[in-house]
């Protein structure tokens, strides 16, 4: 008897990887939603971070005034680093959409 495995090759197997930001694909194309999920997450969860880092810094001082600031350092921070991973850019040109270049020509059957 003989293995089924003795006539095949092997090849070891790399995992797929995404080098870029969160919800944007290696070709460039961005996810639409996922993107916008990300954005929304990088956004919120700086707002919640740097709200509870000027709460618990209020209440050790005694000031009221922090948790504010601090909301508002994360919702920066947060659109910052959506900025910086390319989820906030636009991927064409302004003035080169599909509506600039005019009607579509059918082929002729």
């Amino acid at each position: 008897m003989s293995s089924r495995k003795a006539g095949r090759k092997t090849t070891p197997r790399t995992p797929k990887t995404t080098g870029g930001a969160p919800g944007v694909s290696e070709d460039g194309n961005d996810g639409g939603y996922n993107a916008g999920i990300a954005v929304f997450s990088y956004i919120v969860g700086g707002i919640i971070v740097w709200s509870l880092i000027g709460w618990g810094l209020d209440n050790l001082w005694g000031t009221r005034w922090i948790v504010l600031a601090g909301a508002l350092l994360g919702a920066a921070g947060g659109f910052y680093l959506s900025h910086m991973h390319g989820l906030t850019s636009s991927r064409t040109p302004t003035g080169e959409g599909n509506a600039a270049r005019g009607p579509s020509e059918d082929e002729e059957q």
